[in-house]
């Protein structure tokens, strides 16, 4: 019989709910079975106040050896303040694709039933490479960097995925009416990718209208490739369709490194009270499993999950029940036992 292998990923809870929710997540990850060794690290304030550095180099060294991390959500001072973590993490270890899946879990009622949608958004370039400055008191600019390279693999990501998940069609969201350089540069490298790929429908839909598109019929799109800020816009839009940033997973994903993260907020206000919600990190944490060829396991803790909110009894009241993060995380793990191996 081969040894069950072990898995050694870096660890960072977060702020706010985040070690809350960190902790439900491994509470479920360990009644599958699967072995995993954490590297815990801290990062944001609470690094800062520990280490007078927002990210400390043991982090980075540690994501350099395990190249898989899981990631609690992290507070980013708005106007001022220090960069976001999620950003700096992204441009050191390019991660260059941000992966996220948009589907329905069962027991929760949107006005969208049935959306099964995949935001894939370029992580690294775009307005978020960071380039601000002040030119003259009162006059601020900021720099959009496109590059062929990063528009040709972001796309080439996207087509790959579609062909491996038998997906039909890739959308190209744009703005290239107004920034002909940049945004026509990503429809070019776009175009060239799409055909190599001559089983996937390519479309190209301009922003704003997509904005509306999808509000009023998202069941016409598969796939949606973005560059960096209309992606960060358009995903939590979509997640919108099936309930909210609460309960949708995100991956950053590289050529050799994977950080998987709850894409919601830090929820100070609730922190410590056994109110939050694990669901997103859970989500993010099957992305991992699977990025860890754990395919098992993470098929049972979906369907656990599924199970879960179909049975409506163990819910916490972000999504209309009463329980807390410790319930809802019992209720997670009881039916683990009840999936089939």
């Amino acid at each position: 019989m081969t040894p069950q292998k072990t898995h050694t990923v870096t660890l960072i809870p977060g702020d706010g709910i985040g070690p809350e929710v960190t902790q439900a997540v491994i509470r479920i990850l360990n009644a599958t079975g699967v072995k995993i060794e954490w590297e815990r690290y801290a990062a944001g304030a609470e690094a800062f106040e520990k280490f007078k550095t927002y990210i400390p180099a043991d982090l980075y060294d540690s994501i350099d050896r395990t190249r898989v991390a899981l990631k609690g959500p992290v507070t980013t001072p708005v106007g001022g303040g220090f960069s976001s973590i999620n950003v700096t993490l992204r441009k050191k270890f390019d991660l260059y694709a941000n992966f996220r899946p948009i589907k329905n879990l069962p027991g929760i009622k949107t006005n969208y039933p049935g959306v099964d949608l995949i935001i894939v958004r370029e992580n690294t370039e775009g307005l978020y490479v960071g380039l601000e400055q002040e030119i003259v008191p009162g006059v601020a600019t900021a720099l959009k960097v496109v590059t062929e390279k990063g528009s040709t693999r972001i796309a080439r990501f996207a087509f790959e995925y579609a062909r491996q998940h038998d997906r039909k069609k890739v959308h190209c969201i744009h703005k290239a009416n107004i920034m002909k350089m940049t945004d026509g540069l990503i429809l070019r490298c776009s175009r060239k990718v799409a055909e190599e790929y001559p089983n996937v429908a390519y479309a190209e839909h301009i922003v704003d209208n997509t904005c509306m598109q999808l509000v009023t019929n998202p069941y016409q799109y598969d796939i949606l490739l973005l560059e960096n800020l209309y992606g960060d816009i358009v995903s939590d839009l979509c997640a919108a369709f099936v309930g909210g940033l609460g309960l949708v997973p995100g991956a950053n994903l590289g050529e050799s490194t994977a950080i998987f993260e709850a894409v919601h907020g830090s929820a100070p206000d609730i922190a410590g009270k056994n109110l939050a919600n694990p669901t997103a990190l859970l989500q993010s944490a099957i992305l991992m499993l699977r990025h860890l060829d754990e395919t098992e396991a993470a098929d049972r803790v979906q369907a656990a999950l599924e199970k879960v909110y179909a049975e409506k009894t163990a819910l916490t009241r972000d999504v209309g029940g009463s329980s807390g993060t410790s319930a809802f995380t019992d209720a997670i793990i009881a039916a683990l036992e009840t999936v089939p191996a």
